[in-house]
């Protein structure tokens, strides 16, 4: 029957085969970048002796450790091989239907399942009916026309099947009506000026069929740091388990009380995760609408790296075991490509900035102001939050001499430079002593991603922190 499709219906078979081929590459390449990482790192320091160091790299601490990375080396090397032999003849694994269904079929008690029940679900997952939007025809799309009023919906049937249409043109209309019960108002603008891509899925354990609903937003023109330097934001510190945010007004003081929201994804399926994740990104656009806020500042986490070195960079042992498991559950690219998205659906935007020394300068300089206040809920992570917010709106991150209380402001003239006479600084307790060469603000010049969604990685960040 694909020979008597339109051109229409047969784009739409070849196009989800190639996005399936292509993402299959793509987690090809991913895995070759990681092999290679954790390449260079074991054949580093294997250069190094047993116990011993050259330059700065350290040997492993004993000959058996060395041996047992010789041997992991070599297991690497291997899978590298396949990898780059399968990149080089285009061998793709690609699984219609998902891999984990098709893994599930090897464990039907374990998943609660019998054979057909099972079969059911890997023939529905293997069902797929899209069809692309196209601004030209009526309602957006040529193949799949829905009413945003009547609720009706009609499909543009193959030339094969054109003795089933109930409706001119080749058209057959369902009896049941459509609705959506999320963002119907946006959909429906979206019919009138636009193109709208519809998919057609099927659930087995529930015995209903879904219609999603798709389309491009136009790019919006990304305002700079220094324009979004005029407007209150919240920031956020993600750890594995818990977001922790506090709202900061445009002077870099926190505002209000700090809040905590959980973010369970230990032990879960994907799409589990994917929903906490949604629900928790959900709470943290409506804390920023709630207090008027039109920016949220993240971190610019990122553990590819040390995920692919693995033990190589986070440490050995118990120790190193659980600090590997912790950063194994923070979604970091998950986490900053949803909130991007459901922001840019918010009108908000996203500014993510170093996160180096975040907790400790949060801890040395403002976890003590704020317990001050709020001395039952606040914990570091809300203190990092802080120079999380202060470091995008472009101030320093340690607090300044004179200003002992968070909701104090300095007036003009008062803030502190270094080798600036103390009579300058407003009244106050003086600073803990520092070590000469204290940080200062290093300003580089910020880039933009090539999202479009707004967001952007500013590159000002403080040196370490000087231990008091």
């Amino acid at each position: 029957m694909t020979s008597g499709c339109s051109s229409r219906w047969a784009g739409a078979l070849t196009r989800t085969s190639d996005n399936q081929w292509q993402c299959g590459y793509r987690n090809l390449l991913d895995e070759r970048a990681g092999l290679r990482r954790a390449i260079r790192r074991i054949q580093a320091r294997l250069a190094a002796p047993a116990s011993g160091h050259v330059g700065r790299i350290r040997g492993y601490a004993s000959r058996a450790e060395r041996w047992q990375k010789q041997h992991r080396l070599d297991i690497l090397t291997t899978r590298l091989g396949r990898v780059d032999a399968r990149i080089a003849q285009g061998r793709i694994s690609v699984v219609r239907g998902g891999r984990p269904l098709l893994q599930t079929r090897q464990h039907l008690e374990a998943a609660g399942l019998t054979e057909p029940q099972w079969r059911q679900r890997w023939q529905a997952a293997r069902w797929f009916l899209a069809a692309d939007g196209d601004a030209g025809y009526p309602l957006g799309n040529g193949t799949i026309l829905v009413h945003p009023e009547e609720g009706w919906l009609e499909l543009k049937l193959p030339a094969p099947l054109g003795y089933l249409a109930n409706r001119p043109y080749g058209r057959y209309r369902l009896s049941c009506p459509v609705r959506f019960s999320y963002r119907t108002d946006a959909w429906a603008a979206q019919l009138a000026s636009g193109a709208v891509r519809y998919d057609i899925s099927y659930r087995p354990e529930r015995d209903r069929w879904y219609l999603d609903a798709s389309w491009t937003r136009l790019r919006r023109p990304v305002p700079t740091l220094a324009e979004l330097g005029g407007f209150p934001r919240v920031a956020v510190d993600l750890n594995a388990g818990h977001l922790d945010c506090i709202v900061l007004d445009p002077s870099g003081n926190p505002v209000g009380a700090p809040h905590t929201i959980v973010l369970d994804l230990e032990d879960r399926s994907s799409t589990t995760r994917d929903g906490w994740l949604r629900a928790a990104i959900s709470q943290l656009v409506s804390l920023a609408k709630a207090h008027s806020c039109r920016v949220i500042a993240v971190e610019n986490l990122d553990f590819a790296d040390a995920r692919a070195e693995g033990r190589e960079t986070l440490g050995r042992g118990r120790r190193g075991k659980r600090f590997r498991r912790t950063v194994a559950g923070i979604p970091t690219g998950r986490f900053r490509d949803r909130l991007t998205q459901m922001c840019a659906n918010q009108g908000l935007w996203v500014v993510a900035v170093d996160p180096a020394y975040t907790s400790r300068w949060g801890r040395q300089h403002w976890l003590g102001p704020l317990q001050h206040h709020k001395p039952t809920i606040v914990t570091v992570h809300h203190a990092a939050a802080v120079v999380i917010g202060r470091r995008s709106l472009g101030y320093r991150a340690r607090r300044r001499p004179g200003v002992p209380l968070t909701h104090r402001r300095m007036g003009a003239g008062e803030s502190y430079r270094p080798g600036q006479p103390r009579s300058l600084v407003g009244a106050g307790p003086d600073p803990p002593a520092r070590r000469p060469g204290s940080p200062t603000w290093d300003a580089r010049p910020a880039a933009a991603t090539g999202s479009g969604l707004g967001s952007r990685w500013p590159r000002n960040r403080s040196r370490p922190p000087v231990s008091d």
